[in-house]
């Protein structure tokens, strides 16, 4: 009697685990909290976005959303960890342009975004900004590239740094317009604006942020926006698409909600539902273009979509430039 007493406590014991375990899957999600990676260092645009919708999400679910700066090697540590997660919607990754978009290209990397990661919902997308001195004598970017033509190899840009999103966008818009120009890359948009307005440089395209508290302030001018239908940020500012040769021109620096592939469609649904309506919401449109990222939100499809046409995109210009990492 006692053994078998002994043997049916010892088979509890055993499956005890199992059972919590599938109730814990078949409890409704989520059931605990949910942690937001973030792959930047506090205070940059994807870390306060991030931390917008994270506050969103935390309203809508009922469990906490706590935000995850995990910063290094150009946003790929923080995204390799969503990568290499549990596919149950409870580690989500606050995804941008550099290190889903941009450093797949360029180097090889421990995950792989099309296997590793799902595109859940766009958030939306920092402006880039044509900038010049106030006394260089174009006042529209036709001006300015009729200027450049004229004297291929004269003239120098800055960004901030070899194949940095805004060097990229930079190269687009010289091939379009057919530019031949130096390419004098920089530690960062500052150090670029400040070579810019001491005239070391002549133009750059950087983001609104860097930019556009420098125009308002009067120590640069701008020419243009790299935003195919121009920016609500600053609605007089003409999209570079305006100008002909550059018919359909649309590159910036997004944002936007990514999980790991293979998180549960009623999961990856309701999180793209609740950005959607989150970014209805006139309050946190504010909050984004408070900090000059453009409300875009797009759906799942569609910000695959958007995601293609930006690989495709840089990838042309890599190719074209022979852009490589140092």
């Amino acid at each position: 009697m006692r053994m078998h007493r002994r043997a049916a406590l010892a088979l509890m014991a055993s499956t005890l685990p199992g059972l919590k375990a599938a109730r814990a899957q078949a409890a409704p999600w989520p059931n605990r909290p949910i942690r937001m990676v973030i792959p930047w260092p506090p205070g940059q645009a994807t870390d306060l976005a991030g931390r917008v919708i994270a506050q969103r999400l935390q309203e809508r679910l009922g469990q906490p959303v706590v935000p995850e700066n995990r910063a290094g090697a150009g946003g790929t540590i923080g995204t390799d960890v969503v990568a290499k997660s549990a596919p149950d919607g409870y580690t989500l990754l606050a995804g941008s342009s550099g290190p889903f978009t941009i450093s797949p290209l360029l180097q090889r990397l421990p995950y792989d975004t099309a296997r590793d990661l799902a595109p859940i919902a766009m958030w939306g997308v920092s402006p880039y900004l044509l900038v010049v001195k106030p006394d260089f004598p174009a006042s529209t970017v036709a001006e300015f590239v009729a200027l450049l033509k004229a004297r291929p190899g004269h003239y120098s840009f800055g960004s901030s740094g070899t194949a940095a999103t805004a060097h990229l966008i930079i190269e687009a818009f010289n091939a379009r317009a057919g530019i031949d120009a130096l390419h004098v890359p920089f530690a960062g948009s500052a150090p670029s604006m400040t070579a810019l307005i001491g005239g070391q440089i002549n133009y750059s395209i950087e983001t609104m942020a860097a930019t556009y508290p420098l125009v308002r302030q009067g120590a640069l001018k701008v020419l243009g926006v790299s935003l195919k239908d121009g920016t609500s940020l600053a609605r007089d500012i003409p999209p570079f698409a305006r100008t002909p040769g550059f018919e359909g021109f649309d590159a910036g620096a997004w944002v936007g909600l990514v999980a790991r592939a293979g998180t549960p469609a009623p999961i990856a649904e309701r999180l793209a539902q609740e950005v959607e309506q989150g970014m209805a919401d006139p309050a946190v449109r504010g909050r984004f273009e408070s900090i000059s990222v453009e409300p875009v939100p797009r759906g799942p499809a569609a910000f695959g979509a958007y995601l293609q046409e930006q690989r495709d995109l840089f990838q042309g210009i890599i190719t074209r430039q022979n852009i490589r990492l140092d």
